[in-house]
């Protein structure tokens, strides 16, 4: 799978994780918010989507900035798309690294990133990172540096 095809399949899921998060018939809402979230943080619309995944206003938000940036990614230039798959894999591998850490699970007050969102993250980053970081790097014919003895001087 191209990494263009990778940045299509995530703008489509985090889109519609987006567009659920912020249609209130979507979210279960519950009365058990975490304790930070009701000191500095967002509540309106905490719940849970399809009753699977937390999220708030700010969260929804975040899914539909994230899903732009997938369709995005699948229109670049393969260069283009392969940095924002990067970007994909250090921020959602973040997430999820945060989302285990009670103190930081709510992203600091802003948007909730414990429960599922935890493997949801995970399952993103895990293979963007391989689009990204290790798919076709050094392949023939891929090489961003062509050898000394194939270009062109730059004066003459």
């Amino acid at each position: 799978m191209p990494v263009r095809s990778f940045s299509f399949l995530v703008g489509i899921l985090y889109t519609a994780l987006g567009f659920l998060g912020l249609t209130s018939i979507f979210v279960e809402p519950i009365s058990d918010i975490p304790e930070i979230m009701t000191q500095v943080g967002v509540t309106e619309g905490f719940g849970y989507i399809l009753g699977l995944f937390p999220t708030n206003v700010f969260g929804g938000f975040v899914y539909l900035v994230i899903g732009f940036a997938g369709f995005v990614g699948s229109r670049a230039p393969e260069g283009a798309a392969r940095i924002i798959v990067d970007f994909f894999a250090v921020w959602l591998g973040l997430f999820s690294l945060l989302g285990i850490v009670p103190v930081a699970n709510t992203l600091f007050g802003l948007m909730p990133i414990f429960g599922n969102d935890v493997w949801l993250h995970l399952a993103t980053a895990l293979p963007a990172a391989y689009f990204g970081f290790i798919k076709d790097r050094g392949a023939a014919g891929r090489a961003s540096v062509k050898p000394r003895e194939q270009r062109e001087p730059y004066y003459q």
